[in-house]
């Protein structure tokens, strides 16, 4: 048995599709299926009931769950566990930033590195939000700021910021508005940046767009925050974004760009500060400790 077939089951046991699973892991979805095959003969034990329409643990399977998680934990702690037995008196450790990071988050961060400048050496580290909890439960990072939801049992977290977003539409189009309504962007189609760089929310957003009559989709692939801008810019389509003009992400927006509130419907964005629980009464306790007090008032934009 090895490690890449715990750590597929446990994917299986809390997805419950071998889709989606397969989308976790990036990799496709027959090669998955084998590779649970392989486990279960192993074992000796089916660990799931398969049909057309759903996936199930078997007893054998929901009493593996736990088992492979504590396996997988135990694993992804020793980087962390070995570092803090041989770090030095003042460690370097990483703190996650997700693109759009609003400013005031950013002196909250800044405020942090300084609290705790004489025992770490607190850098920061870019990427997307999955990238960055990933990075937290392997030890590699000590902490991120991630958009939420988060559901990573293994983490703690610490809800930081709320941003309203807004509807990010063609400007000339929209001249002279303070506002727009569902019902005016019907017949646009709504644009996400591609799926790899953006946050989980923005998933359940576009079901609640569906829900609501935005049925209409550009999806975008191989490109950044700016191939939205540009679809947006021709006054083909629109999107969600920070309303706040200070947010970050307000610079990717092209000429013809505008981001208007919505007169009948809220969105907002959540952030959050996570952090491996198992680590606070370790090599973390200090930091965690200060960023529980730098963070505690949640801000709002």
């Amino acid at each position: 048995m090895e490690m890449l077939h715990l750590r597929y089951f446990v994917a299986v046991a809390e997805e419950l599709n071998f889709s989606a699973a397969a989308r976790k892991l990036h990799m496709a979805a027959s090669p998955l299926s084998q590779r649970i095959k392989d486990l279960e003969h192993e074992l000796g034990q089916q660990l799931f009931d398969r049909s057309t329409h759903h996936v199930t643990l078997t007893d054998a399977g929901a009493a593996l769950l736990p088992l492979a998680r504590d396996v997988l934990e135990q694993v992804s702690a020793i980087p962390w566990k070995l570092a803090e037995a041989t770090k030095p008196q003042r460690s370097t450790v990483f703190l996650g930033m997700p693109a759009g990071v609003h400013p005031d988050l950013r002196d909250r961060v800044n405020a942090l590195a300084e609290r705790v400048r004489d025992k770490y050496e607190l850098k920061r580290w870019p990427g997307t939000t999955a990238d960055l909890v990933q990075g937290v439960h392997d030890g590699k990072l000590a902490l991120t700021l991630a958009r939420l939801p988060v559901t990573d049992p293994a983490l703690e977290q610490l809800p930081v910021m709320t941003e309203r977003l807004g509807a990010v539409v063609p400007a000339d189009l929209f001249a002279g508005r303070d506002s727009v309504s569902l019902a005016e962007l019907a017949d646009f189609p709504y644009v996400a940046s591609p799926e790899e760089i953006t946050p989980a929310y923005f998933d359940q957003l576009d079901h609640q767009l569906n829900e609501l009559g935005i049925k209409k989709r550009i999806r975008l692939t191989n490109t950044g925050y700016g191939g939205t801008s540009e679809i947006i810019s021709s006054g083909e389509a629109f999107s969600i974004s920070m309303l706040d003009d200070r947010s970050p992400m307000h610079g990717y927006r092209l000429d013809n760009v505008t981001v208007l509130p919505f007169a009948d419907f809220r969105p907002q964005l959540d952030t959050g500060l996570l952090w491996r629980r198992d680590r606070t009464d370790g090599d973390l306790r200090d930091l965690v400790d200060a960023a529980k007090e730098i963070f505690a008032e949640p801000l709002s934009s």
